[in-house]
């Protein structure tokens, strides 16, 4: 039932990250199906690696759960508008080389990243996805007949409402779950107004495979790149953070050893490099875990 639990808490981010960014880059709903296949996938193979581990090598084991980061999102938007989805695959696959190469001195370095820090950057990732956020609900067309029509503005009103109140009167794993119960009550609603369009879904098949290079060879831009590394170093600091918070749970002791941090930081780059092979874009992070570990494991 634990494991359940957080699957739930970290379905919303897999399941919205490639929403937003699909959406941005005006990617159609069987691409964006695809890239919502190829984040679960890596998700759950990632999170079996952390916790299990291979050798010496792979995982912290530790009970953690891969998830999608939001911090990649507008970067990951703003490249596909200025160079293309190619470029997005190969500035990920770039950051993952270099994330690789960068573990070790990071570890080293990481305690010099306060939270602030990588508070203000999320902060600041967050603010410049309300435009994304907009465009969905009014529509990107302003001269479509239903831009900016009532019955979506009273539809996204419901979603935030039914979240709100998810997390300020839920209790425990009830209140990490708001944005998912968001979606579907939100979808339940649509269904009867028209807004929901099931086709895609009934000639889908029911077992499918994410093909390499789905979008064709990578291209490496060097802003491109450079941006995707400086993302990089932001979900170092979030994960290492991450790590050692469930680490202090589950009474793991990393004090004074590098070999944890180190860990945690290379299979961020690891998975980094990983992802755009199977038109993926997520990355490990999920607080929400953290909070949940904290619920059902207080010290």
């Amino acid at each position: 039932m634990l494991g359940l639990q957080h699957v739930l808490v970290m379905y919303t981010g897999c399941v919205t990250v490639p929403l937003v960014f699909g959406a941005a880059a005006g990617l159609d709903a069987s691409t964006i199906a695809l890239l919502i296949n190829a984040d679960l996938m890596v998700a759950g193979v990632v999170t079996m690696i952390q916790g299990a581990g291979v050798g010496r090598l792979l995982g912290v084991r530790m009970p953690v759960m891969a998830g999608a980061a939001f911090t990649a999102v507008t970067p990951m938007i703003l490249i596909a508008g200025e160079y293309g989805i190619q470029a997005v695959y190969g500035s990920m696959l770039a950051a993952g080389i270099f994330g690789l190469l960068f573990a070790w001195p990071f570890a080293k370095a990481a305690r010099f990243f306060p939270p602030l820090v990588s508070g203000v950057v999320i902060t600041v990732v967050g603010l410049a996805l309300i435009g994304v956020g907009v465009n969905l609900v009014v529509g990107s067309d302003p001269k479509a007949a239903d831009y900016a029509a009532p019955s979506r503005l009273a539809l996204a009103a419901f979603v935030v409402i039914v979240i709100l109140l998810v997390a300020r009167f839920g209790r425990g794993f009830l209140a990490q779950t708001g944005v998912l119960l968001g979606l579907l009550a939100g979808t339940a609603v649509a269904v009867p107004l028209g807004l929901v369009d099931l086709s895609a879904v009934r000639g889908a098949d029911w077992i499918g495979v994410s093909a390499p290079f789905h979008f064709g060879a990578p291209e490496f831009p060097p802003v491109a790149v450079i941006s995707m590394c400086v993302v990089m170093l932001v979900l170092f600091a979030e994960s290492t953070a991450d790590l050692i918070a469930v680490a202090e749970l589950t009474g793991k002791d990393v004090a004074g050893c590098h070999r944890t941090p180190r860990s945690t930081i290379q299979r961020r780059g690891r998975i980094g490099a990983w992802p755009p092979l199977v038109a993926d874009q997520a990355a490990p992070h999920r607080d929400p875990q953290v909070d949940r570990l904290a619920q059902v494991h207080p010290h």
